[in-house]
Protein backbone atom coordinates (compact mmCIF):
# COMPACT_ATOMS: atom_id res chain seq x y z
CA UNK A 1 0.00 0.00 0.00
CA UNK A 2 1.97 2.85 -1.28
CA UNK A 3 1.28 6.60 0.00
CA UNK A 4 -0.23 7.78 -3.80
CA UNK A 5 -2.74 5.18 -2.66
CA UNK A 6 -4.00 7.00 0.40
CA UNK A 7 -6.50 9.07 0.84
CA UNK A 8 -8.36 10.73 3.92
CA UNK A 9 -11.00 9.14 5.59
CA UNK A 10 -13.45 9.58 8.09
CA UNK A 11 -12.84 7.94 11.44
CA UNK A 12 -14.88 6.95 14.67
CA UNK A 13 -13.65 5.19 17.80
CA UNK A 14 -17.07 4.15 19.33
CA UNK A 15 -17.61 3.27 22.76
CA UNK A 16 -20.38 1.05 22.92
CA UNK A 17 -22.71 -0.89 25.21
CA UNK A 18 -22.28 1.18 28.31
CA UNK A 19 -23.78 4.97 29.67
CA UNK A 20 -20.25 5.67 31.12
CA UNK A 21 -17.42 6.61 28.53
CA UNK A 22 -14.98 4.53 28.00
CA UNK A 23 -16.22 1.78 30.13
CA UNK A 24 -18.17 -0.07 27.08
CA UNK A 25 -16.33 -1.79 24.38
CA UNK A 26 -14.41 0.35 21.71
CA UNK A 27 -15.16 -0.16 17.80
CA UNK A 28 -13.16 1.38 15.04
CA UNK A 29 -15.22 2.60 12.75
CA UNK A 30 -14.00 3.62 9.02
CA UNK A 31 -16.99 5.91 7.74
CA UNK A 32 -16.30 6.01 3.92
CA UNK A 33 -14.81 2.68 3.03
CA UNK A 34 -15.79 2.67 -0.87
CA UNK A 35 -12.20 1.29 -3.00
CA UNK A 36 -10.67 -0.13 -0.10
CA UNK A 37 -10.28 -4.02 -1.01
CA UNK A 38 -10.48 -6.81 1.97
CA UNK A 39 -6.95 -7.17 2.16
CA UNK A 40 -6.46 -3.43 2.93
CA UNK A 41 -9.54 -3.42 5.37
CA UNK A 42 -8.32 -6.68 7.36
CA UNK A 43 -4.50 -5.27 7.62
CA UNK A 44 -5.88 -1.82 8.89
CA UNK A 45 -8.37 -4.23 10.90
CA UNK A 46 -5.31 -5.84 12.44
CA UNK A 47 -3.39 -2.59 13.00
CA UNK A 48 -6.31 -0.99 15.31
CA UNK A 49 -5.84 -4.18 17.81
CA UNK A 50 -9.00 -4.14 18.89
CA UNK A 51 -11.64 -6.89 18.98
CA UNK A 52 -13.52 -5.58 16.11
CA UNK A 53 -13.07 -2.41 13.37
CA UNK A 54 -16.61 -1.83 10.88
CA UNK A 55 -16.05 -0.32 7.33
CA UNK A 56 -19.24 1.64 6.43
CA UNK A 57 -20.13 1.01 2.55
CA UNK A 58 -22.98 1.92 0.01
CA UNK A 59 -25.66 -0.63 0.52
CA UNK A 60 -26.06 -3.13 -2.15
CA UNK A 61 -29.55 -4.28 -1.03
CA UNK A 62 -32.19 -1.85 -2.08
CA UNK A 63 -34.19 -2.33 1.66
CA UNK A 64 -30.79 -1.55 3.15
CA UNK A 65 -29.72 1.97 4.32
CA UNK A 66 -25.62 0.83 4.75
CA UNK A 67 -23.45 -1.61 4.29
CA UNK A 68 -20.99 -2.89 6.79
CA UNK A 69 -18.24 -5.59 6.50
CA UNK A 70 -16.94 -6.26 10.21
CA UNK A 71 -13.36 -7.71 10.68
CA UNK A 72 -11.38 -8.85 13.83
CA UNK A 73 -7.78 -8.52 13.83
CA UNK A 74 -7.77 -11.85 12.00
CA UNK A 75 -11.08 -12.66 10.18
CA UNK A 76 -13.91 -11.18 8.74
CA UNK A 77 -17.66 -11.79 10.33
CA UNK A 78 -20.51 -11.92 8.90
CA UNK A 79 -22.49 -10.54 12.11
CA UNK A 80 -21.51 -9.05 15.36
CA UNK A 81 -23.12 -7.20 18.06
CA UNK A 82 -21.34 -4.08 19.41
CA UNK A 83 -19.71 -3.79 15.78
CA UNK A 84 -23.99 -3.29 14.45
CA UNK A 85 -24.96 -0.91 17.02
CA UNK A 86 -21.85 1.23 16.64
CA UNK A 87 -21.87 1.45 13.18
CA UNK A 88 -25.54 1.97 13.41
CA UNK A 89 -24.95 5.00 15.61
CA UNK A 90 -21.74 6.42 13.56
CA UNK A 91 -23.96 5.85 10.48
CA UNK A 92 -26.55 8.27 11.74
CA UNK A 93 -23.85 10.85 13.44
CA UNK A 94 -22.14 11.44 10.11
CA UNK A 95 -25.36 12.36 8.69
CA UNK A 96 -26.96 9.09 7.34
CA UNK A 97 -31.27 8.96 6.89
CA UNK A 98 -32.71 6.09 7.02
CA UNK A 99 -35.11 5.31 4.19
CA UNK A 100 -38.25 4.49 6.42
CA UNK A 101 -38.66 6.83 9.45
CA UNK A 102 -37.56 4.72 12.69
CA UNK A 103 -36.25 1.96 11.19
CA UNK A 104 -32.42 1.47 10.33
CA UNK A 105 -31.30 -1.14 8.05
CA UNK A 106 -27.65 -2.17 8.00
CA UNK A 107 -26.55 -4.80 5.47
CA UNK A 108 -23.80 -7.38 6.49
CA UNK A 109 -22.45 -10.60 5.78
CA UNK A 110 -25.51 -12.76 7.40
CA UNK A 111 -28.29 -10.87 5.93
CA UNK A 112 -30.35 -8.04 6.66
CA UNK A 113 -30.48 -6.75 10.25
CA UNK A 114 -33.36 -4.07 11.66
CA UNK A 115 -32.24 -1.52 14.14
CA UNK A 116 -34.82 1.05 15.92
CA UNK A 117 -34.27 3.76 18.74
CA UNK A 118 -35.93 1.85 22.03
CA UNK A 119 -35.89 4.06 24.97
CA UNK A 120 -33.00 6.56 24.27
CA UNK A 121 -30.98 3.10 23.08
CA UNK A 122 -30.20 2.22 19.44
CA UNK A 123 -31.26 -1.97 19.22
CA UNK A 124 -30.63 -4.60 16.93
CA UNK A 125 -33.17 -7.51 16.18
CA UNK A 126 -31.77 -10.45 16.93
CA UNK A 127 -30.37 -12.86 13.96
CA UNK A 128 -32.45 -16.14 13.65
CA UNK A 129 -30.07 -18.91 15.34
CA UNK A 130 -28.74 -20.84 12.63
CA UNK A 131 -27.93 -24.06 15.04
CA UNK A 132 -29.12 -24.03 18.35
CA UNK A 133 -29.77 -27.42 20.95
CA UNK A 134 -27.63 -29.35 23.24
CA UNK A 135 -23.54 -29.74 23.28
CA UNK A 136 -22.06 -33.16 22.55
CA UNK A 137 -20.98 -34.25 25.44
CA UNK A 138 -17.27 -34.60 25.28
CA UNK A 139 -17.37 -30.82 24.81
CA UNK A 140 -19.43 -30.12 27.47
CA UNK A 141 -16.73 -32.20 29.59
CA UNK A 142 -14.19 -30.57 28.38
CA UNK A 143 -15.50 -26.72 28.99
CA UNK A 144 -16.56 -27.59 32.44
CA UNK A 145 -13.03 -28.71 32.91
CA UNK A 146 -11.70 -25.44 31.44
CA UNK A 147 -14.29 -23.16 33.51
CA UNK A 148 -12.90 -25.49 36.77
CA UNK A 149 -16.19 -26.54 37.62
CA UNK A 150 -17.93 -29.61 38.06
CA UNK A 151 -20.11 -30.75 35.40
CA UNK A 152 -22.85 -31.34 37.00
CA UNK A 153 -22.46 -27.22 38.14
CA UNK A 154 -23.23 -26.12 34.58
CA UNK A 155 -27.45 -26.23 34.33
CA UNK A 156 -27.46 -26.09 30.25
CA UNK A 157 -25.17 -25.98 27.91
CA UNK A 158 -25.97 -25.08 24.38
CA UNK A 159 -25.06 -23.88 20.77
CA UNK A 160 -26.02 -20.61 19.90
CA UNK A 161 -25.03 -19.74 16.56
CA UNK A 162 -25.74 -16.43 14.84
CA UNK A 163 -22.64 -15.70 12.75
CA UNK A 164 -20.04 -16.11 15.80
CA UNK A 165 -20.45 -19.83 16.97
CA UNK A 166 -21.27 -19.46 20.41
CA UNK A 167 -21.67 -22.22 22.71
CA UNK A 168 -23.79 -21.08 26.02
CA UNK A 169 -22.92 -22.07 29.77
CA UNK A 170 -25.90 -21.32 32.46
CA UNK A 171 -24.62 -21.08 35.67
CA UNK A 172 -26.89 -21.34 39.32
CA UNK A 173 -25.77 -17.58 39.99
CA UNK A 174 -24.24 -14.16 38.89
CA UNK A 175 -21.43 -14.83 41.70
CA UNK A 176 -20.33 -17.96 40.20
CA UNK A 177 -19.64 -16.30 36.82
CA UNK A 178 -17.66 -13.46 38.38
CA UNK A 179 -15.99 -16.25 40.54
CA UNK A 180 -14.62 -18.01 37.07
CA UNK A 181 -11.20 -18.27 37.00
CA UNK A 182 -10.83 -20.05 33.53
CA UNK A 183 -8.14 -22.58 32.12
CA UNK A 184 -8.06 -20.01 28.62
CA UNK A 185 -5.21 -22.66 27.10
CA UNK A 186 -8.10 -25.23 27.71
CA UNK A 187 -11.02 -24.14 25.88
CA UNK A 188 -9.00 -24.61 22.82
CA UNK A 189 -11.33 -23.31 19.66
CA UNK A 190 -14.42 -22.48 21.55
CA UNK A 191 -16.20 -19.28 21.94
CA UNK A 192 -17.82 -19.81 25.03
CA UNK A 193 -20.24 -16.99 26.73
CA UNK A 194 -21.11 -17.86 30.79
CA UNK A 195 -24.49 -16.21 32.16
CA UNK A 196 -26.05 -16.70 35.08
CA UNK A 197 -28.73 -14.37 37.08
CA UNK A 198 -28.24 -11.86 40.06
CA UNK A 199 -30.50 -11.77 42.75
CA UNK A 200 -33.98 -10.37 43.02
CA UNK A 201 -33.59 -6.56 43.57
CA UNK A 202 -30.49 -6.00 42.14
CA UNK A 203 -30.07 -3.32 39.14
CA UNK A 204 -29.47 -5.77 36.92
CA UNK A 205 -30.88 -9.03 36.05
CA UNK A 206 -27.53 -11.46 34.78
CA UNK A 207 -24.23 -11.30 34.92
CA UNK A 208 -22.36 -12.49 31.33
CA UNK A 209 -18.45 -13.09 30.30
CA UNK A 210 -17.56 -14.56 27.13
CA UNK A 211 -14.30 -16.19 26.12
CA UNK A 212 -13.14 -16.04 22.24
CA UNK A 213 -10.32 -17.80 20.80
CA UNK A 214 -7.59 -16.27 18.59
CA UNK A 215 -4.07 -15.76 18.68
CA UNK A 216 -4.49 -16.06 22.23
CA UNK A 217 -7.96 -16.94 24.45
CA UNK A 218 -9.12 -13.39 25.53
CA UNK A 219 -12.42 -12.54 27.81
CA UNK A 220 -14.16 -10.16 25.63
CA UNK A 221 -15.39 -6.38 27.35
CA UNK A 222 -19.36 -6.92 26.24
CA UNK A 223 -20.57 -9.08 23.37
CA UNK A 224 -24.01 -8.50 21.38
CA UNK A 225 -23.68 -11.70 19.70
CA UNK A 226 -23.53 -14.08 22.47
CA UNK A 227 -26.33 -11.84 24.62
CA UNK A 228 -28.85 -12.12 21.15
CA UNK A 229 -28.47 -15.75 21.49
CA UNK A 230 -28.70 -16.03 24.77
CA UNK A 231 -32.15 -13.90 24.96
CA UNK A 232 -33.43 -16.08 22.30
CA UNK A 233 -31.89 -19.48 24.46
CA UNK A 234 -33.02 -18.03 27.84
CA UNK A 235 -36.32 -16.44 27.25
CA UNK A 236 -37.75 -19.03 25.07
CA UNK A 237 -37.06 -21.71 27.97
CA UNK A 238 -38.61 -19.69 30.37
CA UNK A 239 -35.39 -19.17 32.28
CA UNK A 240 -35.28 -15.43 31.88
CA UNK A 241 -38.44 -12.62 31.67
CA UNK A 242 -39.57 -11.12 28.40
CA UNK A 243 -37.33 -8.08 29.61
CA UNK A 244 -34.06 -7.78 31.15
CA UNK A 245 -30.76 -6.38 31.82
CA UNK A 246 -27.45 -8.01 31.67
CA UNK A 247 -23.89 -6.85 33.08
CA UNK A 248 -20.77 -7.58 31.10
CA UNK A 249 -16.84 -6.27 31.80
CA UNK A 250 -17.30 -6.61 35.36
CA UNK A 251 -13.98 -8.28 35.91
CA UNK A 252 -12.03 -6.40 33.33
CA UNK A 253 -13.29 -3.06 34.88
CA UNK A 254 -15.59 -2.25 32.35
CA UNK A 255 -19.40 -1.41 33.08
CA UNK A 256 -21.80 -3.07 29.91
CA UNK A 257 -25.14 -3.07 29.96
CA UNK A 258 -26.82 -5.30 27.44
CA UNK A 259 -31.49 -4.45 27.04
CA UNK A 260 -32.80 -7.54 25.95
CA UNK A 261 -36.70 -6.72 25.01
CA UNK A 262 -38.64 -9.58 23.63
CA UNK A 263 -41.72 -7.78 21.24
CA UNK A 264 -43.82 -9.27 19.15
CA UNK A 265 -41.97 -12.45 18.64
CA UNK A 266 -38.96 -10.78 18.47
CA UNK A 267 -35.75 -10.53 21.01
CA UNK A 268 -34.49 -6.82 20.37
CA UNK A 269 -30.50 -5.85 22.29
CA UNK A 270 -29.97 -2.71 23.08
CA UNK A 271 -27.22 -0.49 24.47
CA UNK A 272 -25.35 3.02 24.90
CA UNK A 273 -22.95 4.19 22.21
CA UNK A 274 -21.18 7.23 22.71
CA UNK A 275 -18.23 8.18 20.02
CA UNK A 276 -15.20 9.03 22.05
CA UNK A 277 -12.39 9.95 19.06
CA UNK A 278 -13.28 11.48 15.31
CA UNK A 279 -11.16 12.54 12.81
CA UNK A 280 -10.08 10.51 9.83
CA UNK A 281 -7.34 8.04 8.87
CA UNK A 282 -5.23 7.97 5.73
CA UNK A 283 -6.11 4.78 3.89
Amino acid sequence: MTSEALRSRPFHQVDVFSDQPYRGNPLAVVVDAEGLSSEKMQHFANWTNLSETTFLLPPTHPLADYKVRIFTGSEEFPFAGHPTLGSAHTWLQAGGVPKTDGVLVQECGAGLVRLKHDAGRLAFAAPPLTRFGPVEDDIKARLAAALRLPQDELLDISWLVNGPTWIGVLLSSAEQVLAIDPDLVAMGEFKVGVIGPHQPGSPVDFEVRTFIPGDAMVEDPVTGSFNAGAAQWLIGSGRAPQEYVAAQGTVLGRAGRVHIKAEDGEIWVGGVSATCIEGTVRL
